[in-house]
Parts: structure tokens; sequence; C-alpha cells
């Protein structure tokens, strides 16, 4: 299978990672977020995709492997939303000044800052989806990889929410 290296899904990518580590898993929502019922693989496939693009950059990307990237980033994403209604009470109170006034923006600018994860995370998986198509034409009636992945079906619900 051929590698993606295209600078699009690169920066794509870039900016998952930045986005991730510091508005999605930053110290405040890190200890709350890792109570989610996600196996260690699904952990495993999100930390790659935000943490390890330098592994990647020059050498490429799987497509199948990205895909499962994506799968996993979504499966978080969904049961992310499952915390926002006692986010704030989860997060506690146990520290004054300016650690309260920061845990109080991470846990009010969550809402957004996991919608924002999950449009990026939409985004490469549509630009991906184009760069499949593209690759399974030039291959004469290959099947485009996004196609024989059960666990990308559910995609489009768990990163809008429905």
């Amino acid at each position: 299978m051929e590698r993606v290296k295209d600078a699009h899904i690169i920066r794509l990518i870039e900016r998952i990672g930045e986005h991730y580590r510091a508005n999605i898993s930053n110290r405040f929502l890190r200890p709350v977020l890792l109570q989610l019922s996600l196996d260690k693989a699904t952990w495993d496939q999100i930390e790659i995709l935000t943490e390890k693009l330098e592994l990647y950059r020059y050498q490429g990307f799987h497509l199948d492997e990205l895909y499962r990237q994506i799968a996993a980033s979504s499966r978080f994403v969904s049961l992310a939303r499952q915390l926002i209604p006692s986010l704030k009470s989860r997060l506690g109170a146990n520290s004054g000044g300016q650690e309260r006034v920061l845990r109080e923006m991470a846990a009010n600018n969550f809402v957004s800052n996991l919608q924002v994860f999950a449009d990026l995370v939409n985004e490469l998986y549509v630009s991906l989806v184009d760069i499949d198509i593209k690759a399974a034409k030039s291959m004469k009636n290959a099947r485009p990889v996004y196609c024989q992945m059960p666990e990308l079906m559910d995609i489009g619900r768990q990163l809008v929410g429905q």
C-alpha cells in the first residue's frame, strides 16, 4: 500500500495534535478523560495521531493506519461528549487562585474545543477519502480502503454527535 505524504494531510495532523495537547488533553482535563471507557488500543491510536507525527512525517502514513486513528479519535469524541454535563463537578475545586481560574477555563471551553477537534478529525477523514478514491481509480476498479473498514461506518455520526 502506498504511503500518504500529502502536505495538506501532514499540516492537518499537526493541527490536530497541537489542538488536542493544548485544549483537550491538558493537565486539568486529562485525569477526567482517562476515566472514559476506551480500551488501550484506542488510546494508543489517539496518541499516535496526536503525538507521533515526527515518526511518520518523512516516511508517510499508511492509509489504513490513519483511518484506524480517525476511528479511535471519533470514539473518543463521542464518549467525551457524555462527560460535558458533569465535567465541572468531576474536575473538582481543590485549589485556589490561578489554578482554579485555569481549571474553570479548561472546563468552560471544553465543549467548543472538543468540537474543533471533531471538525479537524472530520476534515482529515474527508481529505483522506478523497485521496483514497483517487488512488483506487488509478488502480482500475480497486475498492477504496475506507469501504473495506467497517469501523468507519459511524465516523460522521460520532464526530457530529448524533
